[in-house]
C-alpha cells in the first residue's frame, strides 16, 4: 500500500492570547489623529480645493461635450466655468431680489403671523402661560419699591442728563466699504475656487499621472482603469444629483407660485441647495416656506398646501427618481452618511455638512479601488464586510436563520442549490468544526449552529436544484443585483449535466437507496442531511444515518434494506484518516458488495485523493455535493444500462 503522508495525531487545540497593541497600530492611530487636525486647521486651503474638485467633476461632462465639438482643450474648459459663472451669478442675482422683495413684504405680514402665533400658543400653553404670568405679577406687586436717592442736604438729586452722540453721515465710500466687505471673503473663496478648477482641468491626464506614479505604479493598467471608472461615476453620480436637486427646487418653485407663496424662486433655490444635506435638508427647506405661507394667509390652507408639496415631492425624488438616476443605491451606508455629516460638519461647518454625501462617495469609491485604502470602503460603504462563507458561519453561530436563507436566496438568483451548498454552506460549516476542534465553541452555540442550518435547509427544500437563467445587468424592475466584492470572487457556478430523473431505475428512486452516513465529526450529519436533500432533488432517493447507527455496537442493526450505494459525509479531516479507514471496513462488513464513496468536503488537498482512496480502499474521493450526486447518478444509469443489456432468463 502507498505510503500516504499524513500526521497521525490532530493539532493540538491552542487559543491564541489577546494581542496588545503593537507599534504598527499606534502608527496608524498616530496617523489618523494627525489627519484630523490637518484638516481642521487647514480648513482655509483644502475647502476651495474640495470645491475645486468637485466642480471639476460636475463640469467634466461639459467640457468633454465642448471638446467634441472642437472648441480645443483650454476652450472648452474656459467656456465651461464661464457657464459655471453665469449659473451662480444668475443665482445670487435672483435670490438677492427675493430676498430684497421679501424684506419689504414682511411689516405688512406682522400682523397675521401674531395673531396665528398667539392662537397656538393658547391652544397649547395658553394655561401654562397664564400661570407663569399669574405668577409674574405677583412677584412684581411684591417686590420692594425702589426709593430715590437723598442728597445730604436732605433733598431728591434730580435726574441723569440724557447725552446723544451722533455720528456724521457715512461718505459713499464708506458705504462702499461697509457693504462689501462681508461680501469680500466668499468673493475670494469663489475666486480661488474657480481658478483651482479650470487648473484642474486644463490639466487632468497630467494630474492622473501623477497619481498613477504615487499609488500604482507596479500595476499601471489596473490603477488607470480604475481611476478613470472612478473618475466616470463620481462625474455622473454629481451631476446627476445636481440635476435632480435643481429639479426639485424648480418644482418646489412652480408649486409655490401656483400656491401664492411669496418669493417661490428663493425658496425653491434654498430648497435644491440644503438638499445636498442628507435626509433633514428636505425637512429644513420647508420649515420656512411653511412659515412664509402662514404669515401670508389669514387662515391654514396655504400653510397645509405647502406642507402638502413637501410631503408629496420628496419621496417621490427619493424613491423613484434617484434610485432610477443612481442605480439600486449609492453605494454608501445610511450610518456612514449620518456619521458622515456629523464629521464633517464638525471640521469644516456647514460647507462640510453640505459636501458631506460627495466627499463619502469620493472616499468609497478610492476604498474599492484602492487596496491600501479598503478599509474605508469597509467601514464606509454598503456591500456585505464579510465574506459570504464567514457571514454563513457568523448568522448561523447567532441561530439567525432567516438572514442566513435571504443571503441564500440572494446568491441562488445566480447559482444552482447544490453550488451554493459547496461554495458555501460547507465551507461554513468547516469554520465551524474548526472553531469546535479547538474548543471556541460551546455546546449550546454547536446546537444553534446545528439547528439554524437545519431551518435553512428547510427553508430552501422547496427550490429546485437548476442553474438559473443570466441575470441581466438591471434584474427586475431596475433594480440592480448587488454583490459584495467577496461574493463576487465566489467561484463561478459549474453547471450540472446530470442524467435525466426518468433515466434512473426505480429501485434507485426508493427512500434508502443511498445511504448518507455521517462520520464522527459534529456536523457531518448536517452535511449528510444536506447531500440528501440535493439527491432527492435529482430523483434519487436518500436516508440520513447518524454515526451512531454505524459505531462498532450498532452497525449490524443497521437497516440496509434496498441500500444500492453508501455515501459517507465528512466536512473536515485535518488529520489521519484513521476512523473513517475504520468506518468504511465496518460499512463493507455489512454492504460487502454495495459500491462506498467518501465525501471529504474539505481539510486535505485535492491532489493526495488517489492516495487516499487507496489508504481508503474506497470506489470515489469526492469533494463537492456536486460531485457526489454525479457519482451516484452515474452509478444508477449504469446499473440500468448492464440490467438492459443482461440477456432475459428463459
Amino acid at each position: 500500500m502507498p505510503d500516504i503522508r499524513i500526521s497521525d495525531a490532530a493539532p493540538s487545540a491552542k487559543v491564541a492570547p489577546a494581542e496588545a497593541p503593537d507599534i504598527r497600530s499606534l502608527t496608524t492611530l498616530a496617523g489618523a489623529v494627525v489627519v484630523v487636525a490637518g484638516l481642521y486647521l487647514g480648513r482655509d486651503v483644502l475647502i476651495p480645493v474640495t470645491l475645486a474638485i468637485l466642480l471639476s467633476l460636475v463640469l467634466s461632462p461639459l467640457v468633454r461635450l465642448l471638446r467634441r465639438a472642437r472648441l480645443g482643450r483650454v476652450g472648452s474648459v474656459i467656456l465651461a466655468v464661464l457657464v459655471a459663472i453665469g449659473v451662480l451669478v444668475a443665482a445670487g442675482i435672483v435670490i438677492g431680489a427675493q430676498l430684497a422683495e421679501l424684506a419689504q413684504s414682511l411689516p405688512l405680514y406682522q400682523h397675521s403671523l401674531q395673531q396665528k402665533i398667539d392662537t397656538l400658543r393658547q391652544m397649547t400653553v395658553g394655561r401654562l402661560g397664564e400661570v407663569l404670568e399669574r405668577i409674574g405679577g405677583e412677584a412684581t406687586r411684591t417686590a420692594p419699591s425702589v426709593v430715590p436717592p437723598v442728597t445730604p442736604q436732605g433733598g431728591t438729586e434730580p435726574p441723569p442728563v440724557r447725552v446723544e452722540v451722533l455720528e456724521p453721515a457715512l461718505t459713499p465710500g464708506q458705504m462702499a466699504t461697509n457693504l462689501l466687505s462681508p461680501l469680500a471673503g466668499p468673493l475670494a473663496q469663489t475666486g480661488i475656487v474657480l481658478v483651482v478648477t479650470v487648473f484642474i482641468l486644463v490639466q487632468r491626464e497630467d494630474l492622473r499621472d501623477r497619481l498613477i506614479r504615487l499609488f500604482g505604479s507596479t500595476d499601471l493598467h489596473r490603477t488607470t482603469v480604475a481611476m478613470d471608472d472612478a473618475a466616470y461615476r463620481l462625474s455622473r453620480f454629481f451631476l446627476a444629483q445636481l440635476s435632480i436637486n435643481l429639479g426639485f427646487g424648480a418644482v418646489i418653485a412652480a408649486g409655490l407660485l401656483l400656491i401664492g407663496v411669496p418669493s417661490p424662486l428663493l425658496w425653491g433655490l434654498l430648497a435644491a441647495l440644503l438638499r445636498f444635506v442628507p435626509y433633514v435638508g428636505a425637512v429644513l427647506g420647508a420649515v420656512l416656506p411653511i412659515g412664509v405661507a402662514a404669515a401670508v394667509d389669514p387662515g391654514w390652507s396655504m400653510a397645509l398646501w405647502t406642507a402638502v408639496l413637501f410631503l408629496a415631492i420628496e419621496p417621490l425624488i427619493a424613491h423613484v427618481v434617484e434610485p432610477l438616476a443612481y442605480g439600486h443605491s449609492t453605494g454608501m451606508s445610511p450610518v456612514s452618511v449620518v456619521v458622515a455629516a456629523i464629521f464633517w460638519s464638525w471640521i469644516w461647518g456647514p460647507i462640510g455638512l453640505i459636501i458631506a454625501t460627495p466627499l463619502t462617495l469620493c472616499l468609497v469609491v478610492l476604498g474599492r479601488h484602492v487596496d491600501r485604502l479598503e478599509f474605508l470602503d469597509v467601514l464606509l460603504g454598503d456591500r456585505p464586510a464579510l465574506t459570504p462563507v464567514e457571514n454563513f458561519y457568523q448568522r448561523a453561530l447567532a441561530g439567525d436563520p432567516d438572514e442566513v436563507q435571504e443571503q441564500a436566496e440572494l446568491l441562488l438568483r445566480e447559482r444552482s442549490l447544490c453550488s451554493y451548498y459547496d461554495e458555501v454552506a460547507l465551507k461554513g460549516l468547516a469554520l465551524a468544526a474548526s472553531d469546535v476542534r479547538r474548543g471556541l465553541v460551546t455546546p449550546g452555540q454547536l446546537a444553534r449552529i446545528r439547528e439554524a442550518v437545519q431551518d435553512l435547509a428547510e427553508g430552501l427544500g422547496e427550490l429546485p436544484d437548476v442553474d438559473p437563467p443570466a441575470v441581466p445587468p438591471s434584474g427586475n424592475g431596475g433594480r440592480i443585483l448587488r454583490l459584495s466584492s467577496a461574493e463576487q470572487r465566489l467561484p463561478a457556478p459549474v453547471p450540472m449535466k446530470l442524467p435525466d430523473a426518468r433515466d434512473i431505475p426505480p429501485p434507485w428512486r426508493a427512500e434508502g437507496a443511498v445511504l448518507c452516513v455521517a462520520g464522527r465529526g459534529p456536523l457531518d450529519e448536517i452535511s449528510a442531511l444536506l447531500l440528501a436533500q440535493i439527491l432527492g432533488k435529482h430523483g434519487l432517493g436518500a436516508r440520513v444515518v447518524p454515526h451512531a447507527a454505524v459505531s462498532r455496537r450498532d452497525i449490524a442493526r443497521l437497516d440496509t434494506r434496498g441500500a444500492l450505494m453508501v455515501c459517507v459525509c465528512v466536512v473536515q479531516m485535518p488529520g489521519a484518516p484513521s476512523h473513517l479507514r475504520y468506518l468504511l471496513r465496518r460499512l463493507r462488513q455489512v454492504l460487502p458488495q454495495t459500491p462506498i464513496v467518501a465525501g471529504i468536503w474539505t481539510g486535505q488537498e485535492a491532489g493526495l485523493d488517489e492516495r487516499l482512496q487507496d489508504n481508503l480502499e474506497a470506489r470515489h474521493i469526492v469533494r463537492t455535493l456536486r460531485d457526489a450526486v454525479l457519482a451516484c447518478a452515474r452509478a444508477a444509469v449504469e446499473e440500468a444500462d448492464q440490467d438492459a443489456r443482461r440477456p432475459a432468463s428463459p
